[in-house]
């Protein structure tokens, strides 16, 4: 392909890629379907369900849309390919355009199918079917998500694509293309999964994400998965009737400070060792008395006389637990995206430090 068709090809790639993942800054452009549709959509806080029941048409037929916008887009990037007239297209062309069409025209049948009969025959509307009464049908437990959904004291977390919402009655995932819903009665919730990082690009600070798996005693609702962050984890139990069980034994940090303190160790652990001398002795932490000192402050971030760290002279006195929550009671609490890069004073003799000086004990 010549330039202006790479290039056109290179940006519509990305612009479907954010379109169907969307960023950020598309969502702050106004770039996604729940903003393109809004007028037919209506209001998630006044009907919850049928605007998801229209959300999820609606992202469906859009997304359907993507290839056929490429086919149009090359015919002004590419005229020379001669792709208006079909029969003039190369084969493989003509397949994509076939595939193109075939595409919003099969999601398009689709939608039709599920509006039918007041949205009947959508995959939500069958689901929630499951969790009727036996003289009721889907649009009786429909209300009652819809009345729940406008309370106050609801929980709800997570991305618009991958929201979390927990009411008292209901458990709810939202995500592209679908609302999974569970009855919290009939649920066993079980940790499966924790991913650390050790800074968040929102926060710059570390943050740990949990997998939780819900699954129904009803065999008619498929279990499902809700990922949501470890200090948002106590407040989403209160909200639960059933426990959450560890099945995979993970430590949960719900605070910062827990947080906080297993990337310090992370990043001390790759920072420059301290080698004792063989005839000192370590003495146990000072701080709680249960383990032996293993680390020393040593200014190793820049030269002796340049910067704010200063030289601390202590022999080991602190374990590696001790000086990161020393380290952690020290910074400001309202601006946690500064902990990483600040300095403290040693807590024996004032000397300022970074995490770049804490050395541990070789």
């Amino acid at each position: 392909m010549e330039s202006p068709a790479v290039t056109f090809t290179l940006a519509y790639l990305v612009f479907a890629v954010c379109f169907v993942f969307t960023p950020n800054e598309f969502r702050s452009a106004g770039l996604t379907v729940q903003n393109l549709l809004a007028g037919w959509l209506g209001s998630e806080d006044a009907a919850f369900v049928h605007y998801h029941l229209r959300r999820s048409t609606g992202t469906m037929l859009a997304h359907g849309l993507l290839p056929l916008g490429y086919y149009i887009g090359m015919c002004f990037a590419a005229p020379e390919k001669q792709l208006f007239n079909f029969y003039q297209a190369s084969e493989g062309w003509k397949i994509f355009f076939l595939l193109a069409i075939l595409a919003p025209t099969v999601t398009g049948i689709l939608a039709y199918y599920w509006s039918q009969n007041g949205w009947d025959n959508h995959p939500l509307a069958r689901t929630l079917a499951f969790h009727a009464l036996p003289q009721s049908g889907w649009r009786a437990v429909a209300s009652s998500i819809n009345t729940e959904f406008r309370r106050i004291d609801k929980f709800a977390t997570g991305a618009p694509g991958a929201r979390v919402i927990v009411t008292d009655t209901w458990v709810m995932k939202v995500t592209t293309y679908s609302l999974h819903v569970a009855q919290q009665q009939d649920i066993h919730l079980t940790v499966t999964d924790s991913r650390q990082h050790e800074l968040s690009p929102d926060t710059n600070m570390p943050v740990q994400f949990l997998t939780i798996r819900v699954a129904s005693i009803n065999p008619y609702v498929k279990a499902f998965d809700i990922r949501l962050n470890s200090t948002e984890y106590g407040e989403l139990r209160e909200k639960l009737h059933a426990p959450i069980r560890n099945a995979a034994n993970v430590v949960i940090h719900q605070s910062l400070s827990d947080l906080f303190l297993e990337t310090f160790t992370s990043l001390v652990e790759i920072n420059q060792t301290y080698p004792v001398p063989s005839n000192q002795e370590l003495e146990p932490c000072i701080g709680c008395m249960q383990t032996n000192a293993n680390i020393k402050l040593v200014k190793n971030c820049q030269e002796p006389n340049e910067g704010e760290c200063q030289q601390c002279y202590c022999r080991p006195m602190w374990c590696l637990t001790c000086m990161g929550k020393w380290f952690a009671s020290r910074q400001d609490q309202q601006h946690p995206e500064t902990w990483l890069s600040s300095q403290v004073p040693c807590p024996t003799c004032r000397a300022k430090f970074c995490i770049l000086d804490v050395c541990i004990i070789q």
